[in-house]
């Protein structure tokens, strides 16, 4: 499991190098992706065999909180991505292949640009599924603030991971409109 992590992280920090030069960030602004005291996390989920798949959830409609997500899922269907004008759409797995999942952070920090991927995991009435997810994002000391690139506008007030992390805690699905600079 030490290994999986250690080649998941290299995977990651490569993955947020190119999404940070994309998003035109300089380099002294990606110091943290070295850090020794990134926010990681390994999740090992099991969903066994329900008689009534549809009458159960595996994981309930959630964002990940992390920067980014990377799945590895066993061959039995589950997880499902909300697409906006085509409602829930099947992530069907495939031999040696990875998931990744933008979360709330890079939501956050690419003001809308990149946005956090709604998902959820059905149950299977035949086949159990197995998943390992690995959660990458900054230090909880570091400051989230929106990147100005497409508009002079954040859409979300600055606040350190620590604090996004326990207004998600307190309330899950509507941390982001709690922290959003834009009134409804």
């Amino acid at each position: 499991m030490e290994n999986y992590q250690k080649q998941m992280k290299l995977l990651a920090e490569k993955l947020t190098q190119m999404i940070l030069t994309l998003l035109k960030i300089s380099e002294d602004e990606k110091g943290w992706i070295s850090s020794s005291e990134l926010c990681e996390a390994v999740q090992l989920n099991f969903y066994p065999c329900c008689p009534e798949p549809n009458r159960a959830m595996g994981l309930a409609p959630h964002t990940d909180t992390s920067l980014l997500t990377i799945l590895h899922q066993s061959q039995t269907n589950g997880l499902q991505i909300f697409k906006e004008g085509a409602g829930w759409v099947s992530v069907d797995p495939h031999p040696n292949t990875l998931v990744v999942h933008t979360g709330d952070i890079l939501h956050i920090l690419s003001n809308s640009r990149f946005r956090c991927a709604l998902h959820r995991v059905m149950v299977n009435s035949a086949r159990q599924r197995y998943s390992v997810a690995y959660f990458y994002g900054p230090p909880l000391d570091y400051v989230l603030s929106p990147l100005l690139l497409l508009t002079p506008f954040p859409r979300f007030r600055s606040l350190s991971i620590k604090e996004y992390i326990g207004i998600k805690a307190k309330n899950l699905g509507e941390a982001l409109s709690l922290i959003s600079t834009i009134q409804n």
